[in-house]
């Protein structure tokens, strides 16, 4: 009987075959595996952008609601605390005795602050020694010939420069045209040469003129002759008659009141301002000082006295909180900190120096 021979496999060859097939199939599911991960973390993600998303939406939902609480119960960054105001029209509350709420500190440059409206010059201040011509800019090219000028040497600094663009553009808008700025910004060197010419009593360097914050506004129409005979006293037009009613609403105040002057009624302060001549001059203040100067019919001199003896006070229009006003001692130091509220309820925080030492700073609601 035959013996019929087996036929034996390798069994390296069977072994590779085992260990590719495995490698194919790890490969698979790490492959597989990276794929779920990987679209788990896109759907998770897509979660967690929705979810922001969502409530982002509903914090700006909440903060409108709370605007509109705020606005309708006049409580827009008002404390419960403070005296209550009448309600009507344009108020000062002296929270003199209140502190600053959520007070914290800001870091203030002396050469930034002076140019932001509050710098006091007349015959008992001259401009500071640091002062600086630097940052004056030219009332036509700035406004983009917006605001007439009588030449293009009228400069002033940039903030006064807005507030009278945007006077003289909404009362064009109201269909007033035809002012002219004739002259603004004047150096301590062209004060002097009036005082040589025996034009001004007023020594250099102690002209409101020379703080670069105020502007003399005429008007002039080369085919209009009705509009051109009010030019030396506009405030007999309706033109004058605008920036008195509404120009404070800008930050532009009336510099030099006088009896009856610039409008029948007006009380004299030229014990205050030594100037006793009528001129057409609109200082800038900003909107928040201009406002408080307004209610309590004060020219520049009288209100830093106010804020001197009253360091802190709150401005309210018709029982809402519009502006919180602080003075505070901060000296002549090239950097000064000043106390500022963080409430969110404001909206912008400027700091001015008023040539006495003191800043006043100004929140807006």
């Amino acid at each position: 009987m035959s013996k019929k021979t087996e036929k034996k496999g390798n069994p390296f060859r069977t072994v590779i075959i085992v260990t590719v097939v495995l490698a194919v199939l790890t490969a698979g599911c790490v492959a597989g595996s990276m794929y779920i991960s990987n679209n788990r973390n896109e759907l998770l993600q897509a979660e967690i952008d929705a979810v922001n998303a969502r409530n982002q939406q509903r914090e700006q939902e909440y903060l409108a609601q709370l605007s509109a609480f705020e606005r309708e119960h006049n409580q827009a960054g008002a404390n419960d605390a403070w005296p209550v105001p009448q309600g009507i029209g344009w108020e000062i509350i002296d929270l003199s005795s209140y502190p600053l709420e959520e007070a914290t500190t800001q870091t203030v440059a002396r050469q930034d602050a002076m140019y932001n409206g509050m710098l006091l010059v007349n015959q008992w201040h001259a401009i500071p020694a640091d002062f600086s011509e630097d940052g004056l800019v030219r009332v036509s090219s700035a406004t983009n010939r917006q605001v007439p000028v009588s030449s293009n040497s009228v400069r002033m600094f940039p903030d006064a420069v807005a507030a009278l663009r945007d006077c003289i553009v909404d009362a064009k808008a109201a269909g007033l045209d035809y002012y002219v700025a004739y002259e603004g910004y004047r150096s301590a060197a062209d004060q002097q040469k009036l005082v040589d010419d025996k034009r001004t009593s007023i020594p250099a360097g102690c002209s409101d003129y020379n703080a670069g914050q105020s502007v003399q506004i005429n008007l002039y129409h080369r085919d209009d002759k009705a509009i051109n005979d009010y030019s030396s006293h506009i405030f007999e037009s309706d033109h004058g008659l605008w920036l008195v009613n509404e120009g404070w609403k800008y930050g532009l105040v009336m510099r030099f009141p006088l009896a009856d002057y610039p409008v029948k009624g007006t009380v004299d302060k030229s014990y205050k301002t030594g100037v006793s001549t009528k001129l057409q001059t609109l200082r800038y203040v900003g909107k928040g000082n201009a406002a408080a100067m307004h209610a309590m019919d004060f020219c520049l001199e009288e209100y830093l006295e106010y804020l001197g003896d009253h360091p802190h006070i709150a401005v309210f229009e018709d029982g809402a909180l519009r502006y919180e006003i602080v003075r505070q001692f901060v000296g002549n130091d090239e950097y000064f900190n000043v106390t500022v509220t963080s409430k969110r309820s404001v909206t912008n925080t400027m700091t001015s120096l008023d040539n006495m030492g003191y800043a006043v700073t100004v929140f807006t609601y």
